[in-house]
């Protein structure tokens, strides 16, 4: 693709010769002639500087280079875009492998590919130009909806419902039954039937060997546009709204509510029956024991204020040393009150 028409479909200015015959896309320092790079971070000037690439993608405000560049307010979503251009990812051609099993009842739509082994359950409704990889398993009345992608080994259980566009990396398991258990008379704990469901609405993507359980009762829902990162684990109940973000291992607890725009870090562990609010941010490997406001951003276990949380560190490895001048302390003050005892 000549560079004037990838900055015309990438909505970028372009500074230099748009004639250039671009092949793909590399990073600063492994970027080569015919190719195109990206340029974000001020600290990597000296990697621009010495770059090889034919052009490169840049913020508005970046001081320029002798490449040809691309103009843009947001260079890392050009960055993005220009991977999807000039990098697409190879798609089964549509068609349904001869070994697959699919229930007589099962309604497909138009262009769908439906690899080896998949098994799709009566009552099943898939969409339009939908993928599914072999070995995928789709329950009993379960609905995909159009140019959703299903990776290999993924269990969609009954009765789940997912939108558009959604992606769904290996191994992953969506609506399984929720943790439910009660004592019973005899002391031991009895399965709570889990009869509800799981809703995935529109644009979202689910990581590889991510889980998000189905609901008690009602359903456990997914917003739209939110982002799933793998090894996550989504307890019943819960309710995520749009354009979450959730990095690998995080662990929430049944009955959460993270309101739209949230980001959580890897590892960060959520108590149940929590609210936290509109775009709160909390780092990695924190716990979340209450509910947090909207707009905050939150560290630690249990999870504080960020700025508190980094003081409190700089704090936590000086705690031998001031205790070992607190005992000091009070063992002069015990001395001065004996000797004002003994006048």
């Amino acid at each position: 693709m000549i560079l004037s028409e990838l900055a015309r479909q990438l909505g970028c200015r372009l500074e230099g010769d748009g004639s250039i015959e671009i092949t793909g896309v590399a990073g600063l320092d492994q970027a080569g002639p015919g190719q195109l790079t990206f340029f974000g971070n001020p600290k990597l000037r000296p990697q621009l500087d010495a770059t090889r690439a034919s052009a490169v993608i840049m913020p508005e405000d970046a001081a320029g280079v002798p490449q040809a560049v691309l103009r843009t307010a947001h260079p890392y979503y050009a960055f993005a875009r220009a991977l999807e251009l000039l990098h697409p990812r190879p798609k089964p051609a549509p068609g349904i492998s001869p070994l697959a099993s699919i229930a007589a009842d099962a309604r497909l739509g138009d262009g769908v590919s439906i690899g080896p082994f998949v098994v799709i359950a009566s009552g099943v409704t898939i969409g339009a130009r939908t993928i599914l990889h072999s070995h995928v398993t789709v329950g009993l009345g379960t609905t995909i909806g159009d140019d959703c992608v299903l990776h290999s080994h993924v269990a969609v259980r009954e009765g789940v419902t997912v939108g558009h566009r959604v992606i769904v990396q290996n191994g992953a398991v969506i609506g399984s039954d929720g943790f439910g258990f009660t004592p019973g008379p005899d002391g031991e704990h009895h399965h709570i039937p889990q009869v509800g469901t799981v809703i995935i609405e529109d644009d979202v993507d689910i990581g590889a060997n991510t889980t998000i359980d189905r609901a008690s009762i009602g359903a456990t829902r997914i917003a739209k546009g939110s982002k799933i990162d793998n090894l996550v684990q989504i307890g019943h109940s819960v309710k995520i709204g749009r354009r979450v973000l959730l990095a690998a291992q995080v662990g929430l607890a049944g009955s959460t509510t993270l309101e739209d725009d949230v980001m959580l870090g890897g590892q960060v562990g959520s108590a149940g029956h929590l609210t936290i609010g509109k775009g709160a941010k909390v780092t990695a490997q924190s716990g979340i024991s209450n509910s947090l406001d909207a707009g905050t951003l939150s560290s630690g276990y249990p999870a504080i204020d960020n700025g508190n949380w980094r003081k409190s560190s700089i704090i936590f490895a000086k705690l031998p040393e001031l205790r070992r001048q607190l005992i000091r302390l009070e063992e002069r003050l015990a001395t001065l009150e004996e000797r004002l005892k003994d006048g």
